[in-house]
């Protein structure tokens, strides 16, 4: 049995913020292998179901982020799992958004979900960092973490929520690297495009007129 986290604010009104790209991409998974319906369990919504041969347990806290490692440590000592069975999908401001990187433990960047479930179970879990991209300013980091995506986000949101529930048959193999790999193939033409759409944007701006 696996344990798959998405970490973010259980509230309506923070659905859509880029802090609960974690929330989705479990959604996505959820919705991909027809997964039962979520239900309250072990301080927040859990849904069971296979990935293959294999029994999942989806897993939304909804203790919000920084109360997150009550959930997963509950989840985690009521069916005995180490943390090579929890993969955690969260959101990174330090990667550009759309990329995906992998990694077992390491360093909590700030994140106070990460820093919670440290703190309840340890770090020595399997991570899905999610990018968010960065403001470019430190100031403006909270507004931007706890803000909606935008309308132009949504033309990667997608295609990267659709790659990471695709290739999650991979996680189920602890092929991480792997699974690392595919998302970031799958989106290599999707983020080629939106840097082209950029620069056309840009230049079009910074046409002179008569």
């Amino acid at each position: 049995m696996l344990l798959f986290v998405g970490l973010g604010n259980p509230d309506l009104k923070y659905a859509k913020n880029r802090h609960n790209i974690g929330f989705m991409a479990v959604d996505a998974i959820a919705e991909a292998y027809s997964f039962e319906p979520f239900k309250a369990k072990h301080h927040g919504l859990v849904s069971e179901g296979r990935i293959g041969s294999e029994k999942i347990l989806l897993l939304k806290p909804t203790t919000f982020m920084n109360k997150s490692g009550v959930s997963v440590a509950d989840a985690a000592n009521f069916y005995k799992l180490e943390g090579d069975q929890i993969v955690v999908f969260y959101d990174e401001l330090d990667l550009p958004h759309g990329k995906l990187r992998m990694r077992t433990g390491g360093g909590l960047a700030g994140h106070n979900g990460l820093r919670s479930i440290k703190a309840h179970m340890g770090a020595d879990f399997r991570r899905a960092r999610l990018g968010i991209g960065h403001p470019g300013d430190k100031a403006k980091v909270t507004g931007h973490v706890l803000g909606d995506f935008s309308k132009h986000d949504q033309d990667w949101l997608g295609p990267m929520l659709d790659a990471v529930s695709r290739h999650a048959p991979l996680l189920v193999e602890g092929a991480d690297s792997t699974y690392q790999t595919r998302v970031v193939e799958d989106m290599s033409p999707v983020l080629h495009d939106d840097t082209d759409k950029n620069d056309k944007d840009k230049n079009n701006g910074n046409k002179e007129t008569d």
